[in-house]
């Protein structure tokens, strides 16, 4: 079966509103999340309060905790919609399970899974040898759509820097 497929047959809808949270740091989430429509900041928050911005998701995504859903720990991180929302909730348990028997679901999700590794390891990456300029070059190369569907604050966290840091580099590069 086609991991499309799959979604849509098995994936519970999900609405959310703007501001609302799929699931926080540190609680139980057994699910991935297939994004129909709207976007999402995937985020952590330190100790005291800081929020940073680990990734943003749009149509066509798939997000969860890998730690949450696969390991039965807690999230290390919260998703939280940017606006109006539509997901597909998929149990990841049930997901697994079902690869056991399917070859070509099985084969789908390692590209999905080896396509996770491959965002990560390029935001890791991006944050420890790009500078912040070059960061949001890459960004407006890469993902121009976000400038528009997202606040320049949360463009900031993403990035790493002050919004007063994204304001001064938005006049250097952009005419």
């Amino acid at each position: 079966m086609e991991f499309s497929e799959y979604v849509k047959k098995y994936g519970k809808r999900v609405c959310t509103k703007q501001g609302e949270y799929i699931f926080h740091q540190g609680e139980s989430s057994p699910h991935l999340y297939s994004i129909q429509r709207g976007i999402l900041k995937a985020v952590y928050v330190t100790e005291d309060g800081k929020e940073l911005i680990k990734s943003f998701l749009q149509e066509g995504d798939v997000i969860g905790s890998m730690t949450a859903a696969y390991a039965q720990k807690k999230t290390t991180f919260g998703l939280v919609a940017l606006s109006d929302t539509e997901l597909l909730q998929i149990d990841f348990q049930d997901l697994y399970q079902t690869t056991q028997q399917d070859e070509q679901l099985a084969q789908q999700m390692i590209q999905l899974l080896l396509s996770f590794a491959m965002k990560k390891e390029q935001r890791e990456r991006d944050l420890l040898c790009l500078s912040a300029e070059q960061r949001f070059t890459q960004l407006v190369d890469t993902a121009p759509e976000l400038l528009e569907r997202v606040t320049q604050n949360d463009i900031a966290r993403y990035l790493g820097i002050t919004p007063v840091g994204l304001s001064r580099i938005k006049h250097r590069v952009m005419p």
